[in-house]
């Protein structure tokens, strides 16, 4: 690897300090360092990403490494993140090992897993891609929504609930495990679907093969009364969605590609991140 694009979140690397450390000690490697165009601060600007580029550098925690996932997606640039958040189940590299682990990035000593990514549209609209979890949830109000899931074109069930996830294996870790979801190995292909605070007796996820397609329908209350809901993509790219509108969800057929330098097992870093939560 000789191109590395570097991504910050400034609001966590006050004054650059950590991203002017690990720029100084690539280019002392040889190394050539890029930064994107950053829409607002944070957005990379579509085509901003030079082609050649090797590998991407995301310093700042999970969310971070997330919205560079999505543009980075579409340039097959591997990611390797350094860890300024909390948790950091997807930051890799902890601040006080950068130099050991630029050094293994360089000698080829790492293995890029491929995430699997969501696709979601509505109304035949424009897709939108997720690394972590399509979430469904009510736009104001207190009122339970009813949701309506069909697999494969099969209705399976109704759920009334303040909202519902559809998750990837990699999202298993976020929202997913806060409503009471099970956590799965991140490299796994598979499509979790699970309620937040159900009010029915099927309070439990599902999870579904990788290759199934997954639909939720907005339904009507009693009342007659259209609902109205919101759509996130990873927390992002919110969507309105109201009574009688359909979400439609498919594995994308692009991955994310997340470097690993580590020789642990996911059950290792699980056990160590999970550590007094």
């Amino acid at each position: 690897m000789d191109k590395f694009l570097i991504i910050t979140n400034y609001t966590k690397d006050d004054g650059r300090m950590i991203t002017s450390r690990i720029q100084s000690y690539l280019e002392k490697k040889g190394k050539e360092c890029v930064f994107p165009l950053l829409e607002n601060g944070e957005h990379i600007v579509p085509g901003s990403i030079p082609k050649d580029t090797d590998c991407a550098i995301v310093i700042g925690g999970d969310g971070t490494l997330i919205r560079a996932s999505r543009t980075l997606v579409f340039e097959g640039v591997p990611i390797l993140g350094v860890n300024l958040g909390t948790l950091g189940y997807l930051t890799e590299v902890e601040v006080q090992n950068i130099e050991a682990a630029i050094d293994q990035l360089i000698s080829g000593d790492y293995i890029i897993e491929d995430r699997m990514m969501l696709y979601g549209k509505v109304r035949g609209e424009k897709r939108e891609i997720a690394l972590n979890d399509i979430v469904v949830s009510r736009s104001g109000g207190m009122r339970i929504l009813s949701f309506h899931l069909y697999v494969n074109g099969e209705f399976l069930n109704t759920y009334q609930a303040d909202g519902i996830i559809i998750s990837t294996p990699t999202g298993s870790t976020a929202y997913n495990l806060s409503a009471g979801g099970p956590i799965i190995e991140p490299t796994a292909s598979m499509i979790l679907v699970t309620p937040i605070c159900s009010h029915t007796l099927t309070k439990g996820s599902i999870v579904f093969s990788a290759d199934d397609e997954v639909v939720i329908e907005l339904g009507a209350r009693r009342d007659e009364v259209k609902d109205e809901a919101v759509i996130s993509f990873d927390g992002a790219d919110l969507t309105a969605f109201e009574t009688g509108d359909r979400l439609v969800i498919k594995r994308a057929r692009e991955t994310t590609g997340l470097v690993t330098l580590k020789r642990t097992s996911f059950l290792e870093t699980l056990r160590e991140k999970m550590k007094g939560n």
